[in-house]
């Protein structure tokens, strides 16, 4: 089968679209022939973990397609149903924290980006109907990492004010559709005029220039909620936007891990803050549930084909996209 690899050289130099042996199902896995999959940072982050002296690796977390082998002792499947893939291993019931061992398809284990893939069974779940190959393919790490931070850390309720700082990315439009699907008022910021119109058009209450003063734009309007996730750029421009006892909850620091904020400012204002990553089988099951019930669909910013592996993380770097990228697998 053809695969997209990392192999040899640190980054996306060690990258390279190649043939790999294909595998038979062991017990308890199941044999996704891939239609589609998901493009996501941590694939970025993966290539540059992955050292140049680690065994080949297919890269890839997401991914949609049709079970073509079942291995001993799998039950309630069959060839021939399309699913969606659950990238979490080892995460079944919603807890405070992954367990101990819980990984991520596509390190160390083989990931999407490939032809097919051997999953455990707890990891397929059978495609939503109203989505398409496209849309189902790119849909599970980023909703997800949004489902979680939204309703299981930031309990979401309808009514409520939220902020999304740095709307574009797969995450924070999920965010964006699954709040205002909860009945939330939702508040978004971009550097680009362009996106926080289409922020606008997807349903989003009012879109800021995260350049500009939060609280004068917003008329001094705090929010129950921040999900955070551009890092030390907006975390105290976050803060600051939050009420009394409000919560913020991040998953992310794309521009930077550090960041110093006034402690005595925090607890007098009473707030909470939780960390989040990714979510539990359990969660990926209810999620699956509301987008089902509400009709949301990811926003797919465009399609590659794995041989165009480079122009899909160049745009993903220079953070281009609207929504998710995605690939198409080969026959």
């Amino acid at each position: 089968m053809k695969a997209l690899v990392h192999e040899g050289k640190a980054g996306l130099e060690g990258l390279s679209y190649r043939d790999m042996p294909a595998a038979e199902p062991g017990t308890g896995e199941v044999r996704v022939k891939l239609k589609t999959a998901g493009l996501n940072h941590r694939d970025l982050f993966v290539v540059h973990r992955h050292k140049p002296e680690d065994p080949q690796l297919i890269i890839g977390s997401d991914g949609a397609g049709i079970i073509d082998a079942i291995g001993e002792g799998v039950v309630g499947i069959e060839v021939g149903d399309e699913v969606i893939l659950n990238p979490g291993l080892g995460w079944k019931e919603n807890s405070d924290a992954p367990p101990a061992g819980f990984e991520i398809i596509g390190l160390p284990g083989h990931g999407t980006f490939a032809g097919q893939i051997n999953v455990p069974i707890d990891n397929v779940e059978l495609k939503p109907g109203h989505l398409s190959w496209e849309e189902a393919g790119v849909l599970s790490l980023a909703a997800l990492t949004a489902y979680r931070a939204l309703f299981t850390k930031g309990k979401v309720k309808e009514g409520m004010h939220v902020l999304i700082p740095g709307i574009g990315g797969g995450v924070a439009t999920f965010l964006l559709q699954f709040a205002k699907a909860a009945g939330a008022k939702v508040y978004v910021t971009s550097r680009s005029a362009e996106k926080c119109e289409s922020a606008l058009q997807l349903g989003a209450d009012q879109a800021l220039d995260s350049n500009e003063d939060w609280e004068q734009a917003l008329g001094g309007q705090k929010v129950d909620l921040v999900i955070e996730s551009v890092g030390a750029a907006t975390f105290n421009k976050s803060l600051k936007q939050l009420r009394p006892g409000g919560t913020l909850v991040t998953f992310g620091s794309s521009t930077g891990d550090s960041v110093d904020f006034n402690l005595r400012e925090f607890f007098y204002g009473q707030f909470t803050m939780h960390g989040s990553t990714m979510g539990s089988k359990e969660e990926y099951r209810e999620m699956l549930q509301f987008i089902d019930k509400h009709r949301i669909k990811p926003i797919v910013d465009t399609m590659y084909t794995l041989e165009q592996f480079e122009e899909a993380f160049k745009r993903l770097e220079e953070a281009k996209q609207l929504g998710k990228i995605g690939f198409y697998i080969p026959e």
